[in-house]
């Protein structure tokens, strides 16, 4: 069984992701693997009434690739479990965009998984993110990646995980120190 990094713990990856085939055909709704799945989101689009009546919510999921738009999964939240964001190449970071909007904009409060080339070396800007779960590469030693989380203790600008900016917080310690 895979291996993810989910809430900075190592654990068994129980989800299969889906993949169109190389000439790109996408797999019939009866061919994909028992149990829990990740779909890629053209196959949602195409053919979401079958995956829901196939599977119960914890078994669905799905993944946006970076030319997705994440508002258009906004409406099926009810729907699926959790939602994967894809990143094919390291250096592509229009996935960290998207994990924003769904943490902040649209509120998705489910399990936000990056996939694809995920590397020790941008962890912790997934997780600022907001992604709690991180699919590293398989040629990549995983107890490694964890590692990553703890690098910096001292982050300057506001994301998911603390929205104020250090300057802020140094004023407000100040602050409070005056009194």
């Amino acid at each position: 069984m895979a291996l993810i990094i989910k809430n900075r713990a190592v654990v068994n990856d129980d989800w299969s992701v889906v993949r169109a085939a190389e000439d790109g055909a996408l797999p019939a709704v009866d061919a994909l693997p028992a149990g829990r799945v990740i779909v890629p989101f053209s196959l949602w689009k195409e053919q979401k009434d079958a995956l829901v009546a196939s599977r119960s919510k914890d078994e669905l999921g799905v993944w946006l690739a970076p030319d997705d738009e994440p508002a258009d999964v906004v409406a099926d939240f009810d729907k699926i479990a959790l939602i994967a964001v894809d990143f094919p190449v390291f250096r592509d970071g229009r996935g960290f965009s998207i994990g924003r909007l769904l943490r902040e904009r649209y509120q998705w409060a489910g399990e936000l998984r990056a996939i694809g080339d995920v590397l020790r070396d941008q962890l912790l800007f997934h997780a600022r993110c907001g992604f709690d779960a991180f699919a590293v590469r398989e040629d990549k030693d995983i107890n490694d990646a964890l590692k990553a989380f703890d690098e910096f203790t001292e982050r300057y600008q506001g994301a998911t995980d603390n929205l104020e900016p250090l300057f802020r917080r140094r004023a407000a310690r100040a602050a409070g120190a005056a009194r």
